[in-house]
């Protein structure tokens, strides 16, 4: 499991040190590709375009799971490029179970409990 800033950062830094096209294969070969709190942080056009091309990569291959706390309405905001945004937003929800979820922070009722 990896962040969406975690794997922006980890593919950015990879194309500085010219290793990009390891980097990338290692995100491929994974079974099972885990991006957590997609959203919390905006990307980089750079940033936006090399996860483009990991989730391309993937899309009909392997398996995503992607956990974000934005509405696919608001992905703009994330990856800049209205047009890049619908291409990737056309590949993750093909064939996908999407799920979603209402409910109060955990983390808040548990700092809540603990005040009192």
């Amino acid at each position: 499991m990896v962040t969406g800033c975690g794997i922006v950062n980890d593919l950015v830094e990879a194309r500085d040190d010219k290793c990009l096209k390891r980097v990338l294969n290692r995100y491929a070969r994974y079974d099972l590709l885990i991006l957590d709190e997609l959203g919390y942080v905006p990307f980089s056009v750079e940033g936006a375009q090399l996860l483009f091309q990991v989730l391309t990569e993937r899309h009909e291959k392997k398996s995503i799971i992607i956990t974000s706390n934005l509405g696919f309405a608001d992905w703009t905001q994330i990856f800049g490029d209205p047009n890049l945004t619908s291409a990737l937003l056309d590949r993750v929800t093909h064939r996908a179970h999407i799920i979603q979820c209402v409910w109060d922070s955990f983390r808040l009722k548990d700092s809540l409990n603990i005040k009192r």
